[in-house]
């Protein structure tokens, strides 16, 4: 028996379209990182980028739980002196709901290369509608 290891022309990437109304942020970021790295196909290797595009609609209706509206902070840094900025989950949902799915799921995977072609095949939007439709996107139930 020898393992099996995935060639690039093996690769089949699909698209699906997410729906986050009503879904809990870690829950939802958690499945969607396992579809981008290919963790859901047969033929997943991890050293290869098996996975799939995955579109995110709704991204504003997003559910979390306990008190992280108000005590979950996202820290960025200009470079300057005294250049930090704080800006609690609530705001930045009211401000740039996309980001905080996306920082949520780029955690969630591999922290080189890798990690940074499979963030990039997700697309993630505020309202309910999308450019995609050319790629006849399959709906994704969890």
């Amino acid at each position: 028996m020898r393992t099996y290891s995935a060639k690039p022309g093996d690769i089949e990437r699909q698209w699906f379209v997410v729906d986050a109304t009503g879904k809990t942020l870690g829950r939802l970021a958690s499945e969607i990182a396992r579809v981008l790295s290919g963790k859901h196909k047969p033929i997943y290797t991890p050293h290869m980028d098996c996975g799939d595009f995955v579109i995110v609609v709704n991204a504003d209706k997003i559910r979390v739980t306990g008190r992280k509206l108000d005590q979950k902070m996202y820290y960025r840094h200009s470079g300057y002196p005294s250049g930090l900025r704080v800006v609690s989950l609530r705001e930045q949902l009211n401000r740039h709901p996309e980001r905080v799915l996306v920082a949520a799921v780029r955690g969630m995977l591999p922290k080189n290369r890798l990690g940074r072609r499979m963030i990039k095949k997700m697309k993630v939007y505020a309202s309910s509608d999308h450019p995609h439709q050319a790629q006849q996107p399959k709906p994704w139930a969890f």
